[in-house]
């Protein structure tokens, strides 16, 4: 298969919506890929994995249904992952620098290499660490660090529905916790021979 090479952006996937967390010594390392099928169009600059489809690059993992890059004519690609398991597509990767992990799924995730934006589809999920975001769509600009996250499709937002809780959802954990803020709920140490301060 002459374009192998291409297939590096279907690490973009995952790399893009994290760019800053992401494990960077993953760029380095071989893609391997398994499917069921897989059909190539050089002419079309068109690479489809299908059936079960298991990407990995070092601590990078993409599982989905099907798995269709494109290139243009400047050499930018783009990937569109689809379907898998309970109609999911799923990817995890190591935080750069931590021991703990960023996930995220959706019906369907499309990376525009030419841009370095991710969106993901109904859905929708991602967590990086403790912080988890929620909605229908999620849009990740990897050149601002900017999240978009709406409960309508493709950035709108969706009306109220009797009966059914569709708003978004975030859970953001604090950055600091007591034990790394010293000072903060601890009493201050007094120097030997001195008489501690007067409790108010």
């Amino acid at each position: 298969m002459k374009s192998v090479a291409g297939l590096l952006i279907l690490g973009c996937l995952l790399v893009s919506p994290v760019t800053a967390l992401a494990e960077r010594a993953d760029r380095d390392k071989p893609v391997a890929i398994e499917a069921d099928r897989i059909t190539v169009d050089d002419a079309k600059k068109l690479h489809i994995f299908e059936g079960n489809v298991q990407l990995t690059q070092g601590t990078l993992q993409i599982r989905a249904e099907k798995l269709v890059v494109t290139q243009d004519a400047d050499g930018f690609q783009t990937g569109v992952a689809t379907g898998g398991a309970d109609g999911l597509a799923h990817f995890r990767q190591k935080r750069d620098g931590k021991d703990e992990y960023i996930e995220g799924e959706a019906e369907r995730i499309e990376y525009d290499g030419k841009t370095d934006k991710a969106q993901f589809f109904l859905r929708a999920q991602i967590k990086s660490g403790r912080d988890e975001v929620r909605g229908q769509y999620i849009s990740y600009d990897g050149k601002t660090e900017n999240y978009l996250v709406t409960s309508g499709p493709a950035g709108t937002v969706a009306p109220p529905i009797p009966g059914k809780d569709n708003r978004v959802r975030a859970v953001i954990q604090p950055r600091r916790s007591p034990a790394a803020n010293p000072g903060v709920g601890t009493p201050a140490k007094t120097a030997p021979g001195t008489k501690p301060p007067p409790q108010e």
